[in-house]
């Protein structure tokens, strides 16, 4: 009994040890939580997971595009960026890259940031030979402009958005005013939103500006048109992003690069399992849209979303982590 007992304390002792090991390893982190609904549950889902599965010590910190990647890259903080839209800081990105600040983990959203023109499935489903802007601009009688039903709309968003910009272009350049539509100007995020919302309840057609992920295409199915020609990012950038710009042409939206950004000096002082972790983390954006439209409907904080996520969606995290993670992190929720 004695011999049993040294054993047992001698495995325990060994087991702590790893644990403790573990948790040396990892130490302290710093998570940036971006100032949107995906990227602050996703900055959630990472503290509970480092905390529980791989025992870091984990905090959030809050931040933005701009600020949260030039420190990473000037100051080595924060740690970990979870959902990092590099084209919209490219230079710094790269920047980062080259000098060895910076190294990519995963793809955080494999489906990209996805802007564009949208239009509900039921109009989809009901009109299948409707496909791209052109065929749209064929039928204002589907899309009628709430102030003259003898015109189709196209709904725009805010003005200060880039998507604002880009779509009064595109207005232009598909000669959608020729084609009996009117741009409407929404006012306001909680404009568009009601404007989709209005056009679901009575099922009426809708078209305009939006994008993926979001709570709001969680909530309401929708389709994106495609834009019948390729992409051409040299004129994207000289005419289609540029409000003054007299001659725009057609053009499709690109899909913009969300990955997570790890700050090189926490990537190599982490033990591998952390890193495989970072590497292999990410999640669709109906995954993310269905996630963001709960947390609306129930006024939830990211970490409630978090919470949730990982309660509900274990098939889908529990390929993320180890095995053994994945058992400590289901005995803490």
């Amino acid at each position: 009994m004695k011999k049993l007992l040294g054993s047992t304390c001698l495995m325990l002792g060994l087991l702590g040890g790893v644990s403790a090991s573990n948790a040396a390893d990892c130490g302290s982190v710093t998570i940036a939580s971006m100032n949107w609904q995906s990227a602050e549950v996703l900055s959630n889902i990472d503290k509970i997971i480092l905390n529980e599965g791989y025992g870091c010590s984990a905090d959030i910190t809050i931040g933005d595009t701009v600020p949260t990647i030039t420190s990473m890259v000037e100051k080595g903080q924060p740690d970990i960026a979870p959902e990092a839209w590099v084209d919209l800081l490219p230079d710094v990105v790269k920047r980062g890259m080259d000098e060895g600040k910076l190294v990519t983990g995963a793809t955080a959203l494999p489906d990209g940031g996805v802007q564009g023109w949208w239009m509900p499935k039921y109009i989809a489903d009901a009109h299948p030979d409707i496909k791209t802007v052109g065929d749209v601009l064929k039928h204002p009688e589907l899309f009628p402009d709430p102030e003259d039903s003898s015109k189709g709309a196209i709904y725009n968003g805010p003005q200060g958005w880039g998507g604002t910009v880009v779509t009064s272009q595109l207005y232009k350049a598909y000669e959608a005013e020729k084609a009996g539509f009117t741009l409407v100007d929404t006012g306001s995020a909680a404009g568009l939103d009601g404007s989709i919302a209005k056009a679901y309840e009575r099922q009426q057609g809708w078209v305009g500006y939006y994008w993926s992920p979001t709570a709001l295409l969680g909530k309401y199915e929708m389709v994106k048109l495609e834009a019948g020609v390729p992409n051409d990012p040299d004129e994207w950038k000289r005419c289609n992003t540029v409000a003054d710009c007299p001659d725009p042409k057609a053009n499709a939206w690109p899909i913009d690069r969300v990955v997570t950004l790890v700050a090189k000096p926490f990537s190599e002082k982490v033990g591998p399992e952390v890193m495989d972790y970072l590497n292999t983390r990410s999640w669709s954006n109906e995954t993310v849209n269905k996630l963001m439209a709960w947390m609306t409907d129930n006024q939830a904080t990211g970490e409630e979303g978090a919470k949730h996520f990982l309660e509900e969606n274990d098939e889908i995290w529990s390929k993320w982590v180890s095995p053994e993670a994945a058992e400590k992190i289901k005995a803490a929720l």
